[in-house]
């Protein structure tokens, strides 16, 4: 397994958990942390042992964002280099994380700011410790929540809730992201890691298919702007997609019918998986 500068990497029975690891820097973004996470998204992405990916951060930060000297100051003048990086730090934040072919989970334990909330709004799950803060901080130095953060947060936050905290730049903790809409739970620290991995879990337990399938239901067309027979016609493409990739062990022949006899019940717990 590849060892990298600004990144630490744990596999544990199908959870694979990156931890973003410049803690002298509360784990900002820098170019090399960029390159590291596209390298590694990509290599887990159809790795066998890789069920669940789980992002978090180390010491007391989640992210703080872009590194302002090294992403922005240090590559002010030279165009190529910059435009670059924006590239690959784009791509990884949200082409790669956004589709990603797994549940992915992120586990926001820290300080989480501007560049960070990418990560965040391109995650499946995101769970927040109580105690995290929360911060678009781009007003404080002149800017705006640029790049994709804006259109990330919009798709994510009520409207409001998402200008506000853009103009003002005020900060909020984990509590408050779920109730703006940005975060999917918040726990207290102390049970983070914990939570995190009994929802990973619980995600492992699903058939592999189906949960890819669900992902590119949501997110590979935005059924909100969808009328309802768009929306029937776009989901029964992908429910018919989803019956041929999971070929014999499909849901009505496996899962319904093991319903059907008696073997489990939908409404408390996954069907067994069909070993492939």
């Amino acid at each position: 397994m590849t060892k990298y500068e600004t990144l630490l990497i744990h596999k544990n029975d199908g959870i694979t958990t990156i931890q973003l690891n410049r803690p002298e820097k509360r784990n900002a973004m820098s170019p090399t942390l960029h390159r590291e996470m596209h390298d590694a998204l990509r290599s887990f992405e159809y790795d066998k042992e890789t069920e669940v990916l789980v992002i978090t951060g180390t010491d007391k930060a989640f992210s703080a964002g872009q590194d302002l000297k090294e992403y922005f100051y240090a590559n002010k003048d030279n165009e190529r280099d910059r435009e670059e990086i924006q590239r690959i730090s784009h791509e990884w934040r949200h082409q790669i994380l956004n589709f990603y072919p797994k549940p992915t989970i992120t586990s926001i334990n820290g300080y989480c700011f501007g560049g960070a909330f990418t990560i965040v709004a391109s995650s499946d799950i995101a769970i927040a410790a109580d105690e995290a803060t929360f911060g678009l901080s781009e007003i404080n130095f002149g800017s705006i929540p640029a790049g994709v953060v804006a259109k990330a947060i919009i798709g994510e936050m009520e409207f409001r809730q998402a200008l506000y905290y853009s103009l003002t730049g005020e900060q909020f903790n984990g509590k408050r992201s779920v109730e703006i809409g940005f975060t999917t739970m918040s726990v207290p620290l102390a049970q983070l890691q914990e939570k995190t991995l009994q929802v990973a879990q619980m995600l492992k337990g699903k058939d592999r298919h189906a949960l890819r399938a669900t992902k590119e239901a949501f997110k590979g067309i935005d059924i909100r702007n969808l009328s309802y027979e768009e929306s029937r016609y776009w989901l029964k493409a992908r429910l018919g997609q989803l019956t041929n990739d999971q070929k014999s062990g499909n849901w009505i022949e496996h899962g319904i019918s093991q319903f059907i006899q008696g073997t489990y019940a939908p409404g408390k717990g996954a069907a067994p998986k069909v070993k492939e």
